[in-house]
């Protein structure tokens, strides 16, 4: 049982990242983020080496946050079709046991 508890949250955490990521509001976020910090990691000067070290882990850092709801989106897509499997084979097994 405790494995159907943990693919119902999973499958929830999943739903609930999906709402976050098709925020356009989000989206927007994401967007003008990475503009900015592009812009501004092309605006260093040569010299500064350390700034363009910094803006180009905050653009991955960005991205990685992207990445990191994707996945549990992922994770909740396979969760809901394991909880559906499962649904299926207790039907099963009960449509057995009736007959």
């Amino acid at each position: 049982m405790t494995d159907e508890f943990k693919l119902m949250r999973d499958a929830s955490k999943g739903s609930q990242a999906q709402t976050i990521l098709d925020s356009e509001v989000l989206q927007d976020a994401y967007t003008q983020r990475e503009a900015d910090l592009v812009k501004a990691w092309i605006e260093t000067l040569p010299k500064d080496s350390e700034r363009r070290e910094q803006l180009w882990n905050a653009i991955h850092a960005n991205r990685k946050h992207r990445d990191y709801l994707t996945a549990f989106v992922n994770d909740g897509k396979l969760a809901a079709a394991e909880l559906s499997r499962l649904a299926d084979d207790a039907e099963r097994k009960k449509r057995w046991e009736d007959v």
